[in-house]
């Protein structure tokens, strides 16, 4: 029934399926190409943990081909003192895992 298909799309905590990678576009007048989507990370560190952060970015990057992530000073909402700055070192931890090749996919 439509209740086993929903749980066949779950990868992680992320809850979509497999997906041919997105298109990407030219970044205004710049010479950077990103995806027509971007990943968003808000809930990082406060909502989602960093488990669950990772399980995004492997889906996003890895299987989207997602090449672009959005992330603020703000973050993760709502902003606290003791969770400013979570987001950043959340990315910073999975690309540091990833290695400089990794790095060089991501805008």
């Amino acid at each position: 029934g439509s209740q086993s298909r929903r749980e066949d799309c779950r990868i992680g905590s992320v809850g979509l399926s497999t997906v041919m990678p997105l298109r990407k576009v030219q970044l205004g007048h710049s010479d950077l190409m990103v995806t027509i989507a971007c990943l968003g990370t808000m809930t990082w560190g406060e909502q989602n943990t960093e488990i669950e952060a990772f399980e995004q970015l492997d889906w996003a990057v890895h299987e989207a081909g997602i090449n672009f992530i959005d992330t603020a000073e703000l973050y993760p909402v709502p902003p606290r003192p003791d969770t400013a700055g979570s987001t950043e070192v959340i990315i910073g931890k999975w690309l540091a895992k990833g290695g400089p090749e990794l790095r060089k996919k991501i805008i």
